[in-house]
């Protein structure tokens, strides 16, 4: 049953709340997805044959959370799951970033280390408004960003466009990770498909180089899409889940 929390930035965030033992799972999802999508269902449902406690939900913007996507931004996805895991859940959670997500989960892990007790992340996307679309632009492309406050880019995931907006890119550059230290003190797993189009293996690669940690591991999954969710790849994320939490 979804309900809703209201943020104290006066935004409707729409959740899925599973009760159970701790820690607890919270699930962040990606760029334009929802908290219905395969792998927080799945993973949902493990929980739930776990006894463990689950939350899902929908940034600002996406799903059944107020506003409209072209009016978000990181800054502001990430205060959403600041509010959903400060206000919703008690003591330390296992974070679940889906790409989008990964580079969310990795905000919360710095500002809030003690809030978490492990991290998974699924073809993690830190810093991708800057490294993927900005860097990705033609000079064209960046000045139509500049001028008109937003561009159209077509979707491999459905027939509307994505739209790239200004203030999702000059916003993004106030929320790297990439390019200052970043300590995991805890365990974490990062998976990544290597036919991930959308998400570079380089990238995967780079996260594991950058982050400090005594319990970090990479896997990478041969032939896996950026969508990773076979089963096979269902699997696997269970298992990073146990992982971190033993």
């Amino acid at each position: 049953m979804t309900d809703f929390l209201d943020t104290p930035q006066g935004r409707r965030i729409a959740y899925n709340l599973l009760k159970g033992k701790g820690p607890g799972i919270v699930f962040l999802g990606g760029f334009k997805s929802d908290m219905s999508g395969t792998k927080a269902m799945h993973l949902e449902h493990w929980a739930r044959g776990q006894g463990r406690g689950f939350l899902r939900f929908d940034y600002f913007g996406h799903g059944d959370s107020s506003g409209a996507f072209e009016d978000g931004c990181i800054g502001e996805w990430f205060a959403d799951a600041a509010a959903v895991l400060t206000s919703l859940t008690e003591g330390p959670q296992v974070l679940v970033g889906s790409s989008m997500g990964g580079w969310i989960a990795l905000l919360l892990a710095r500002a809030m280390p003690q809030r978490v007790a492990g991290l998974v992340t699924i073809a993690a996307a830190p810093d991708f408004s800057e490294q993927g679309f900005w860097a990705g632009f033609d000079d064209a492309q960046r000045e139509t960003v500049m001028r008109d406050g937003r561009i159209e880019i077509p979707s491999e995931y459905s027939d509307e466009p994505y739209v790239i907006t200004r203030k999702l890119i000059e916003d993004g550059r106030d929320h790297l990770v990439m390019n200052q230290p970043l300590s995991l003190p805890f365990a974490a797993r990062f998976l990544q498909g290597t036919a991930d189009e959308d998400v570079p293996v380089s990238w995967a690669l780079d996260l594991l180089d950058h982050a400090r940690g005594e319990d970090i591991h990479l896997t990478l999954v041969k032939g896996a899409d950026h969508r990773f969710s076979s089963p096979d790849c269902l699997n696997l994320i269970e298992n990073a889940v146990t992982g971190v939490l033993r």
